[in-house]
Parts: C-alpha cells; structure tokens; sequence
C-alpha cells in the first residue's frame, strides 16, 4: 500500500517549558496527521541525550529522555504547580531549544515531583522496574554516580566503581537508593507517557516510525555495565571507534568516537544483546529505521586515541548472520535500512537480502552534474524503497536549493521537474510532489520541508557541535491550511491512509487522551 507521513522529532513539538514533550500539543499533532491523511509519524531516537545533545550519543540504548515528561501532567496529578513549572527558566525562544536550561532547570522539577509522588511505593511502579529488570537497574545507578561525580564519564571514576567490583557496587545501591529509585520513576513516567501518546497515535491510525542508532555512547550504561559487547582492552578503554573515512565533503573525515561491537562474542551468544535491544524498540515503535546500515556489512575502525578518522581501516561486519536471527525473531515487524551515503555492491546486497526497504533522499539525485542514472533519481527507485526530501541530517529543501547547489544543477532540478517558473523559494513544493508521485511505497516528508524553511530550520549539521537538535515548531505553523494542502497532495498521490480517512468522517475521539 501506498503511503506517506511526517518526520519531526518530539523535541521539535510546541510547548510550554522549552522542548516539545508528550504534551497536548502532541496529541494535537497526531490529530493534524490524521486529517492531513497521513500514515507514519518518523521521530528521533527517544534517549537521554548526552555528548552534543546528540540523539545518537545517548547514556543508554534502552532509556527515555526525561526531557520528554510533560510537566502539565504533573501539575494536573498535584505533584508540581503551575507557579514552580514557570518561575524556572526553560528557555523562552519557543522556536529552539536550550539544553543547558533545560539540563540546570527541568530536573530541579523532576524531582519535586518524584519526592511528592510516592510512586515507588504502587504497585505499578514495582511491576515496571520488575519488567524493565535487565536494563533499569543497572541505567538508574550508573546515572546516579554520573551525579555523584559532577556529570563525568564512568571511565574517571574510582577504579572500584569502573570495573563494577561487587562490594562496591553493593554499597552504592544502598548509598544512592534514593537516587537510584528517582531516576527508575523518570522513567516510569517517561514510559507511562510515551505509550499512551503512541497508543493514541496508533487509534487514529498513525504509525510511529522509531530511530535506533547503529552504535551506543562510550559514556553509556551499557558500555559501563556490557564491556564484553565491545573491542575494550583490560582497562576498559577502547581499541578502535567508529567514524567514517575522508570524503568530498571532509578532508579529515568523521570521528564519532563510538565504541566499535566485538562481533564475534555477539555471534557466540547468537546475538542476544542485538535481539533484545532490536525487541525493546519494536516495544515502543510500530516500524524501527536501522541507522547507518553499511556499517553492518562494514564498518570503518579507527584506532583509538586518533585525533581525525584519516588512518582508519574497513572491517567486515556481520552482515546477514544478525539479520536472519532478527527476522526469524521478529518475522512480522517493520525494518528500515539506512543505506545512505557510499554504499559497495556487498552493502547494496545485504539490504536486498534483509528484505528491509532502503532509502532515498531527492535531494542527492542533483548533485552529479547531469548524471541521469542516478539512485536517487525518482525514476529509478523500486517499489520498496522510502523516499523522502531531505533527512535530519541534511539541508531543508530550501536552503538545498536557493543556497547551496550550482546554477547547473538547479538548472536539473528545473528541468527534471518541467517546471521553470515557480521561483527559487517555492520550489520545494514540486519536488515534495515528485517525492509523492514515485513508485516508492512509502514517502516520509521533514517538517521543515513542508513549511518550506531555510537554514534557520536545520536540524543537524553532522560534524560540527553547539547548534545542532534545537530548531521547534511553532504553535499554529503546521496550520489547517497547511493540513489540508497535504492532505490533498496526498489524495492526488494514491497515499490516502483509509483509517484517517474513516475517523475524519466520523470524527472519533479515542479514549485515553
């Protein structure tokens, strides 16, 4: 079936206290989807964030993002007032986010909550750290001595607590029990959340397309808790991170620093850690967008201690072992492979084997000089493929064009197109129809595209630190107009979804919002 939907990040939601949460202005947006005819809702991995603010740099692969929890819900509990929530500074630009106030402020108000809640005293809340035993435990201590020790990585702390030595790992538990129950009811709350926004999402007939990174933080829970996942020497520090090579765009390459997965002990145990991770996402998202997929038939491995990712080498990953495991486990569920960037005829093999649709980003088909047979040209794409315009990671479709690529290749836009009379600054809404109109099953649209924004709506620019993960939508941009024009660029495009066209009818109201 064909379909479409909208990527934008929770943070990037409208709200009141500085980030977008699971608010009403969420379930505000799940609505306007489904008017708009829309089948998927594509957001950002949900983590803590950590180095950067970085989604893709977080304390753990298994957590929430704390930043997330609505305060309003607290409010309406009794464990917050309204006069607490606004007399701390959040942040007043309601178009972008400040995680140094959200980081020095929201947490003073979390655990107000926590301490007035008597959470940890239900049942309910006992029965979730039982569920969430393999991870929460170990998460909520490791954030607990974070806190213990100014923020710093676990790799600075005191050599007892480094190699996880059982006394001293005892003792903390009892030390911090306190700290550690406040970090399992962030959670608890987090997931509370989330799941009843999705379920919400999923009755109007909205599917939430999650994001799970390839590789984990060095400064994470698992790292700290899982040595033997990866290639750490005696000490515990790596031997080799991730990153990519030198390319057209980086002299110096891209040294992201994660640490690199010991592939064969994840064979032995039959990649346990992979399915268990792989099965918490399928818990919290309809359909999961496996990051940097190359990086699983191979993967690029700098020595450690480099300080640019030029004298990195190619190592062969584990290609089809993980996935026949993953599909055997898991035969009904949804997989995206991101198979972008430079990919070998053994990457471009693994994602036909997986049977996983790749992706396909419009705005890369322009960028050869004429170059018809390219990939990402509409007219070469296959049925399971996801188009969309642009990603996160990429310019928005308006600063692509107006800004960035030649007079030739806007000259090929145009002509690919038909069309050279819209000006400069609204192209982006025929290249949004040549998304629509490909044969590609699925077309996933940013935000910011449809909006038709400019560089100030970027949303990462990779390799570079300090102004990333921040832009917002506003209160009232994704308008009624708005709504209605995708929705009838999507009825023109066969990408109708028929549940959001049922509820609009009869206009539904499902319970538990």
């Amino acid at each position: 079936m064909r379909a479409s939907g909208v990527l934008l990040p929770v943070s990037s939601l409208p709200s009141r206290y500085g980030i977008g949460c699971f608010s009403e202005e969420a379930y505000t947006f799940v609505d306007q989807l489904a008017e708009a005819g829309q089948s998927y809702w594509q957001i950002l991995p949900l983590g803590p964030v950590g180095y950067g603010d970085s989604p893709y740099q977080s304390f753990s692969t298994f957590a929430g993002n704390c930043y997330y929890i609505d305060l309003d819900k607290l409010i309406g509990r009794g464990w917050l007032t309204r006069a607490e929530c606004d007399a701390v500074d959040l942040g007043t630009d309601d178009r972008y986010v400040y995680y140094e106030k959200e980081y020095l402020g929201r947490y003073g108000l979390l655990r107000k909550a926590f301490e007035r809640s008597g959470v940890e005293q239900t049942q309910a809340f006992q029965d979730f750290v039982e569920q969430e035993k393999e991870w929460l435990p170990d998460y909520a201590l490791f954030m607990a001595l974070k806190d213990q020790h100014g923020g710093r990585p676990w790799d600075t702390w005191e050599e007892a607590l480094r190699n996880r030595e059982e006394k001293a790992i005892a003792e903390k538990r009892l030390e911090c029990k306190s700290e550690i129950q406040f970090h399992e009811f962030l959670q608890y709350e987090f997931y509370r959340q989330w799941r009843a926004l999705k379920s919400y999402a999923n009755q109007k007939g909205i599917q939430i397309i999650g994001d799970i990174p390839i590789y984990v933080s060095y400064d994470s829970s698992d790292a700290w808790t899982s040595r033997e996942l990866f290639q750490f020497d005696s000490d515990g520090k790596p031997k080799a991170v991730a990153g990519c090579p030198p390319d057209a765009f980086s002299e110096l390459g891209q040294l992201w620093g994660n640490p690199l997965y010991d592939w064969d002990y994840h064979r032995k145990t039959g990649f346990a850690w992979w399915l268990r991770r792989i099965g918490h996402c399928f818990s919290i998202y309809d359909v999961v967008r496996i990051d940097h997929f190359r990086g699983f038939d191979e993967y690029y491995s700098i020595p450690f201690g480099h300080t640019d990712a030029k004298r990195g080498k190619w190592e062969k990953g584990p290609g089809m072992e993980l996935f026949e495991k993953v599909n055997q486990t898991y035969p009904d569920q949804e997989i995206i492979a991101e198979d972008l960037g430079f990919i070998t005829d053994s990457g471009r093999q693994l994602v036909k084997d997986s049977g996983y649709p790749g992706m396909k980003v419009l705005e890369f088909g322009f960028d050869t000089r004429g170059d018809t047979t390219s990939d990402y040209l509409p007219f070469m794409y296959s049925n399971n493929t996801v188009v969309y315009t642009g990603t996160h990671d990429n310019e928005t479709l308006t600063q692509w064009f107006c800004d960035s690529i030649p007079p030739e290749d806007k000259r090929a836009v145009r002509n690919f197109l038909c069309n050279y009379e819209t000006p400069d600054e609204e192209i982006y809404f025929p290249m949004i129809c040549a998304a629509m109109g490909s044969v590609s099953r699925m077309c996933i649209l940013p935000m910011q595209d449809l909006l038709g924004y400019g560089s100030e709506a970027r949303m990462n620019t990779p390799s570079t630190l300090g102004n990333n993960w921040k832009w917002r939508l506003r209160k009232g941009e994704f308008s009624a107009a708005l709504v209605q024009t995708l929705y009838e660029t999507t009825k023109v495009y066969g990408r109708l979804n028929p549940a959001c066209v049922t509820l609009k009818l009869q206009e539904v109201e499902p319970k538990g919002r």
